[in-house]
């Protein structure tokens, strides 16, 4: 097989890693993976500055990719609490690997981002992906998803932000042979197997779509001309009870992705989060950028949502491939997991049952990135899978 994933629970760091690097060259018949990612929890932590240096000269992998996480993902099971250690494992024919560890400082001149590669836009020809994984307290992800968007348009950009540290330092990425305690790190695929992505943010629309027509930067003063907050007053009523519920707990505002579209519905907005309201003047703050004419519509979120939003877009991820897919990688938000659903193992679970029994790997972040839209982005609540070819 060309990929293969392992992972472990076992306390001890040295048998963990013995075990899944054992099974993982099993499955790949003794072949050396180009590419691997590893994902290890906190309780590992005494053993980070060793792991991936270890993993690669195992297993002989080209690239190593991985981070710390609160939550570990290994097949389809996701392990929130104690010891775990994921590892995930390539071979790639064909592909091109270009890793680089990107950091950030500030100048008088402001936020300055290095570490790129000096031909990076050259590399946009037959580039199938970007995986990132960043330190929460030190990356700042929109500005590499900009640099990414000027010169590696509609590439998708995958990974998050690693999770679980307590505060600033305690969080690890990894690339290659080191472990690092700031910035983000990064891969480029070019050529071999096609990566696809697939997004759920799991939500669902709630009254009416409106054109806003008044806002500046991520606050939406008015919508149809009224102060926000009246709208959302104006169908409030008109929700069913559990609805309401759900609004009070927690209220997301869509923005769609094209305005030339008669009709939308799941998968056409991007869906930012209502982080304030200020009651007097109507407004609301939203965790994206808005500007006037563009259409959006209130969402919410629960579990039977998030559930139906990850199956539905599954399955068309299923049917609207020309070949299977063979192996994923999941980056879920830390919000989800048990912390949304009854059931453990939800989102993994889900796309071993959907998409067939495949090598998984990943990780609870604190940030997700992936695409919507043809556009990538850092998103909150969010499962984004890679899905290889």
């Amino acid at each position: 097989m060309p990929y293969a994933a392992s992972h472990s629970i076992e306390a001890d760091l040295d048998s963990a890693v013995q075990a899944v690097c054992e099974d993982v060259r099993k499955q790949l018949a003794g072949q050396s993976p180009n590419l691997c990612f590893v994902f290890a929890s906190h309780a590992h932590s005494d053993g980070f500055e060793d792991l991936p240096a270890t993993i690669r000269r195992e297993l002989g992998a080209d690239v190593l990719l991985g981070c710390s996480g609160e939550t570990i993902v290994g097949g389809g099971e996701e392990i929130e609490d104690g010891p775990a250690l994921s590892l995930w494992a390539g071979v790639l024919p064909g592909a091109t690997l270009t890793p680089f560890h990107i950091e950030f400082g500030e100048t008088p001149d402001g936020l300055i981002a290095t570490g790129f590669p000096d031909d990076l836009s050259e590399r946009a020809v037959d580039a199938r992906a970007l995986f990132a994984l960043g330190e929460p307290y030190s990356s700042v992800p929109d500005s590499v998803i900009d640099r990414f968007a000027d010169e590696l348009p509609g590439v998708p950009l995958l990974g998050g932000m690693a999770s679980g540290g307590g505060g600033p330092g305690a969080n690890r990425v990894f690339l290659n042979d080191d472990c690092l305690s700031d910035g983000t790190v990064a891969v480029l695929l070019q050529g071999g197997p096609k990566v696809r992505s697939v997004v759920s943010q799991g939500c669902r629309p709630i009254g009416p779509t409106f054109l806003v027509t008044k806002s500046e930067r991520n606050i939406v003063f008015e919508l149809g001309g009224k102060p926000t907050i009246d709208r959302l007053r104006e169908f409030l009523p008109e929700l069913p009870e559990r609805d309401q519920r759900l609004v009070q707990r927690g209220l997301h505002l869509g923005i769609a992705m094209s305005e030339y579209k008669p009709s939308f519905g799941r998968g056409d907005f991007l869906i930012a989060n209502v982080i304030g309201a200020d009651q007097q003047i109507g407004a609301i703050a939203i965790g994206n950028l808005v500007r006037p004419g563009q259409t959006v519509q209130f969402h919410i979120r629960d579990a039977d949502t998030a559930d139906e939003d990850l199956i539905h877009l599954l399955d068309q991820h299923r049917a609207e491939q020309p070949s299977p897919t063979r192996a994923a990688l999941l980056f879920s938000c830390n919000g989800r997991g048990t912390r949304l659903f009854e059931e453990p193992h939800h989102d993994a679970s889900t796309i071993q049952r959907i998409l067939g029994h495949l090598p998984v790997a990943g990780f609870f972040a604190q940030g997700e990135l992936g695409p919507v839209g043809g556009k990538n982005y850092i998103h909150g609540f969010t499962a984004s899978i890679a899905c290889f070819e």
